[in-house]
């Protein structure tokens, strides 16, 4: 519980031109909003820049805060939605196959653990590039349910979709998740 004026007191403050006491918001719920891009990203520099980006994105929209939820819920959906665009937009690392230092750093995996850490992360590779051939609405409930372990009902809260909606929306988006990796990643598949 937060101590000192509301939220919706600050908000009301900030919108009639004080933009200082944005900060107190920004203090309020840094750690909440860099708690959720960590759901999304390992790496804590990118974490901390979807939390800014985030709070930009409030900011801006600011005027559009109804207040019919709470500030929290409304700030949740930004930053989540601010994850999943970074997601989209970050590049996966590719190495050649002509470089040397590739297949020594992959003959220094002398360990079977080493190698099942390789083989996991191949496979979470493959369902990522799997989920970015999905539409942008699968690729986000199946992110929000797997990824962002939400529940049904917080990711309805978040889409604005009652829980049995969400529920066959999942269902469907995993289906066509699994045509995807059955069409495109068949070779991949056999091996496992």
């Amino acid at each position: 519980m937060h101590t000192g004026p509301s939220d919706n007191e600050i908000l009301s403050r900030v919108l009639q031109g004080d933009q200082h006491a944005y900060a107190e918001i920004v203090k309020r719920y840094q750690s909440f909003v860099f708690t959720i891009a960590l759901k999304y990203t390992p790496n804590r520099e990118d974490a901390e820049e979807i939390a800014q980006d985030a709070f930009v994105k409030a900011y801006r929209s600011l005027a559009d805060f109804r207040g019919e939820s709470k500030f929290s819920t409304w700030l949740y959906t930004i930053a989540t939605t601010t994850s999943l665009t970074f997601l989209r937009k970050k590049k996966l690392d590719i190495h050649s196959l002509d470089n040397e230092k590739v297949f020594e750093a992959a003959d220094s995996l002398d360990s079977g653990f080493r190698a099942n850490q390789v083989e996991q992360k191949s496979r979470i590779t493959m369902v990522n590039k799997a989920i970015g051939l999905l539409s942008t609405d699968d690729a986000q409930i199946i992110t929000l349910f797997y990824k962002g372990e939400q529940s049904l009902e917080e990711i309805g809260q978040i889409l604005g979709l009652e829980p049995n909606t969400v529920k066959v929306r999942l269902h469907r988006a995993r289906q066509r998740l699994k045509d995807k990796m059955e069409k495109y990643f068949t070779a991949e598949l056999s091996d496992l």
